[in-house]
């Protein structure tokens, strides 16, 4: 049997309840990583941790935990060094945000997406940081969006586009300060992926249809197509590839929709 991609690795995955989040936990540990999970999703992210178990892999998880509260963040990476004794991926996959237009947005509502998108990853990334260091480097991921390349009239995304954008921002100074010590740093945007984040606005016909008619492939994203990017990334298969930001997205961002082509 050949080795997994990720064989004798800690990966530390955020937002393992559900979604693109549990669908990465489960892979990375197929693929030989010794995950460390997390979320504010109790029942989700012991669930994710049972299914892990159930097939052979080694999973613990911190839950509930919140990480745009520091401590918490700093917990976290406490259970990965004294569970395993060290990280060597980091996935920021958790976020939260509030979908608003310029005209209609409360500062509350902007307030929580900027926490919920970016203070999370800077306080994980804070924490863990000299540990990657030590370590002698090692793969930060973090999940961002095509809203962090394009705007967008009808879906209100004037703090998540913000977020975003700046989470890719982020990444790439990351990428910039970890170079000298082999820490790579890559964001992975996604197109609209069916999952429990996006399942309610989906079951709107009309919405569900808008936004498939933007996708060059023709479907919209599976929570595996977002997962196996973030496996590339985190593997060594990526070792000279930092900085770089993966749209995952059916090629949404490289096409205009009204010129999508019939089927042949």
């Amino acid at each position: 049997m050949s080795a997994g991609r990720l064989d004798g690795k800690v990966a530390l995955i955020t937002g393992t309840g559900g979604g693109m989040g549990a669908s990465a936990a489960a892979l990375f540990a197929a693929e030989g990583a010794r995950v460390v999970g997390c979320d504010v999703l109790v029942d989700g992210a012991r669930e994710t941790v049972e299914r892990v178990r159930a097939a052979g892999g080694e999973m613990v998880s911190l839950e509930p935990c919140d990480l745009t509260d520091a401590a918490q963040a700093k917990a976290l990476v406490a259970l990965a060094l004294d569970t395993y004794g060290g990280v060597d991926v980091v996935y920021n996959n958790a976020a939260t945000a509030r979908f608003n237009t310029v005209a209609d947005m409360t500062f509350e509502e902007w307030e929580h997406t900027i926490a919920g998108e970016l203070h999370l990853v800077f306080h994980l990334c804070s924490a863990v940081w000299p540990h990657l260091v030590a370590r002698g480097g090692g793969s930060i991921i973090s999940t961002a969006s095509v809203a962090g390349h394009r705007g967008s009239a009808i879906n209100g995304i004037l703090a998540h586009s913000t977020g975003k954008g700046g989470l890719i921002a982020m990444s790439r100074q990351l990428a910039a300060e970890g170079g000298a010590h082999g820490i790579r740093s890559n964001t992975i945007s996604p197109g609209i992926v069916m999952s429990p984040a996006t399942e309610s606005r989906l079951d709107d016909a009309d919405w569900h249809e808008s936004q498939l008619a933007t996708v060059m492939l023709g479907r919209l994203g599976r929570v595996d197509d977002v997962a196996k990017a973030a496996l590339f990334l985190a593997s060594d298969d990526a070792s000279w590839i930092t900085g770089v930001d993966l749209r995952v997205d059916g090629g949404m961002v490289a096409w205009s929709p009204r010129a999508r082509p019939a089927a042949a």
